[in-house]
């Protein structure tokens, strides 16, 4: 049997999140490079902070760390840990085989967790930081998108039934409601976050006041010097040996929510889409279906949908990691949160950007959505037909009685035979509302049935919109350009 050359470069799986979806700057944030030269950062930061508190460090020690900070041995680190079994060891002796003359001092007083902890921290803020700007350009475009259409009505639907009329721009404000609250908890999970410091095995910092000769009051600064260090304002007060798993739990069900907020609004373009009100963009050369070729499916929103609800159901297994470590800490989150905290953040860097690509090229078909109004307004009109004839001296109840049988004569006509509703020619050939028939355009004008919609658009992007997006002014991105 002849051999099959393969390329190596598909023969391991990859996350379809980093592979096919997840942008690049999310990706690094992710990485093993980012990761380990974190961890090398983080070692240089103590033990610059111990040797200004009189430690036994030299500047010349620094200095070699320094110069070896990205350029990471990771086949090396990999057969180290393979011996050891314990990933930080065997970067510890990596680096320390880099930098002999710091290798006595790397890691000095420290846990394992002053390296993994502190750096994971590192990254949920920077993830935060990449998100937050991705969903004030969805903000952006869809405040847009309501100004422009805050006047078109259309049907409102309650339970997936015509309701009283809205307009698209109002419909477009529910989903920027949402968002809006979703920028409010990402924001806030982004700010609470602390560091977790250089707290020892137990949190009880006992090394560290050991290394300081029980100088307490040194042990309080080395730790707010390696906060400052590392950019935070503040560190945890009392930690075990890891930082709270309740400080992940805030991140990712502000991130959860998320998701279920790009779900609802992706779910009503493919239902809008179905109707031929709303339809996404749709390139020249976009295939729909291998087997149909008319079809325009609305691909990026089943996107959004499919990654949305995998974003959602995490915030389970991160709830369930907090709630079983048993004292101090367990070693059963580790494996759990390497998966979990990454995925939550490519998720929804993912959906931000598809929902971004979406709201920058949505179409929307006036004709169409006219011609569905015009289906159900006869009906909802009723209640204006009635006062009018009250007005012109008709009897309300003999009128109702009139609308009554009309209407059902007309929703017979559509429901039995498929047939336009015919309910305004009804009433122009019944005599009885001869003395109206002038009124009925006016009666009948779709802008008189959307209430104070426009006027709700222009006050809630006016004072709840614009202001948030004020916070990112010069940070929101261009347009999002999908590869796949």
């Amino acid at each position: 049997m002849a051999s099959v050359q393969v390329n190596s470069e598909h023969c391991d799986y990859r996350s379809p999140l980093a592979a096919r979806y997840a942008s690049k700057e999310m990706r690094y944030n992710f990485s093993d490079q980012h990761k380990f030269s974190t961890w090398r950062q983080l070692w240089i930061y103590l033990a610059k902070a111990e040797m200004k508190l009189g430690l036994a460090i030299t500047p010349e020690q620094i200095a070699e760390m320094e110069s070896h900070v990205n350029d990471i041995d990771f086949e090396a680190a990999a057969k180290e840990e393979k011996a050891t079994r314990h990933d930080v060891m065997a970067h510890v002796h990596v680096f320390g085989n880099q930098c002999p003359k710091a290798a006595p001092i790397i890691h000095l007083g420290a846990t394992s967790c002053y390296v993994g902890d502190n750096t994971d921290l590192i990254i949920l803020r920077k993830g935060f930081d990449i998100l937050l700007p991705k969903l004030a350009g969805v903000l952006s475009r869809l405040a847009k998108f309501a100004a422009e259409y805050k006047d078109l009505p259309t049907l409102g639907f309650t339970h997936l039934q015509p309701a009283q009329l809205t307009t698209v721009g109002k419909r477009a404000c529910l989903w920027i409601h949402d968002l809006v609250m979703d920028e409010r908890a990402i924001r806030r999970a982004r700010d609470d976050l602390k560091f977790r410091g250089v707290k020892g095995t137990t949190g009880t910092q006992a090394s560290f006041l050991q290394l300081f000769n029980g100088d307490s009051e040194k042990v309080k600064q080395l730790d707010r010097l390696v906060t400052e260090m590392a950019g935070f304002k503040k560190y945890y007060l009392v930690t075990g040996q890891t930082y709270s798993r309740k400080v992940d739990v805030e991140c990712l069900n502000a991130l959860s929510s998320l998701g279920s907020t790009v779900h609802k609004i992706c779910s009503d373009i493919r239902l809008l889409a179905n109707m031929k009100e709303i339809e996404e963009p749709f390139e020249s050369t976009q295939i729909g279906s291998s087997a149909m070729p008319y079809k325009r499916n609305p691909m990026r929103s089943e996107r959004c949908c499919s990654i949305a609800r995998h974003l959602m159901t995490l915030i389970n297994s991160t709830l369930q990691t907090a709630a079983t470590q048993w004292m101090e800490r367990t070693l059963d989150d580790s494996a759990n949160r390497r998966i979990t905290l990454s995925e939550a953040f490519l998720s929804a860097d993912v959906i931000l950007m598809t929902l971004q690509n979406i709201t920058e090229g949505l179409v929307v078909y006036p004709k169409v959505i006219g011609r569905h109004v015009a289906q159900e307004l006869p009906f909802m009109s009723a209640e204006n037909v009635i006062m009018a004839m009250v007005k012109a001296g008709g009897d309300r109840q003999v009128c109702h009685e009139k609308i009554r049988v009309l209407s059902h004569e007309a929703g017979a006509q559509v429901k039995q035979h498929g047939l336009d509703n015919d309910l305004v020619m009804r009433i122009k050939k019944d005599a009885y509302f001869q003395p109206i028939l002038d009124q009925l355009d006016q009666l009948l004008d779709p802008s008189t049935f959307v209430g104070r919609a426009p006027e709700q658009v222009t006050e809630f992007l006016e004072e709840e919109v614009y202001p948030v997006l004020e916070q990112y002014k010069g940070a929101i991105g261009g347009p999002v350009e999908l590869n796949i």
